[in-house]
């Protein structure tokens, strides 16, 4: 089966005074990839991304949570050590996620209803979805 580039395979490529030759890399950027569409990944990462809804606590949760919460307000002067796991809201998008803390509460902000613990970490009676005295 004869080659259909048989007549133009001996010839060289043109060149011109005026046109200095392509590098090979300059060549290769020719034909690269682009994002025409800034951001699209980025936003379909973030759509794709899952939060999770912030639980409805029942009754006996609410009971629970308020007993402890009351025992750890008469035991501040021990600083006992706690395990709380309260909601933290997503900044971008409806929802959020679950998370523990583990530590020693160092006062109880009543104006802001929040526990504060040694280390500075603040958080919020009204996210605690569970509260453990260790």
């Amino acid at each position: 089966m004869p080659d259909n580039y048989d007549d133009i395979k001996h010839l060289t490529r043109p060149q011109y005074d005026d046109l200095h030759s392509m590098s090979m890399s300059d060549r290769a950027a020719q034909f690269s990839p682009f994002a025409a569409l800034v951001g699209y990944d980025d936003a379909v990462a973030e759509t794709a991304r899952l939060t999770d809804n912030r639980a409805v606590l029942t009754e006996d949760d609410i009971f629970e949570l308020n007993v402890n919460l009351n025992r750890l307000l008469d035991s501040l002067d021990e600083q006992p050590e706690i395990s709380v796991t309260y909601f933290v809201p997503d900044e971008k998008k409806s929802g959020g996620r679950y998370a523990e803390k583990v530590g020693t509460v160092r006062i109880y902000d009543s104006y802001a209803n929040e526990l504060v613990f040694t280390d500075g970490v603040r958080i919020a009676v009204a996210d605690m979805a569970r509260l453990e005295i260790r």
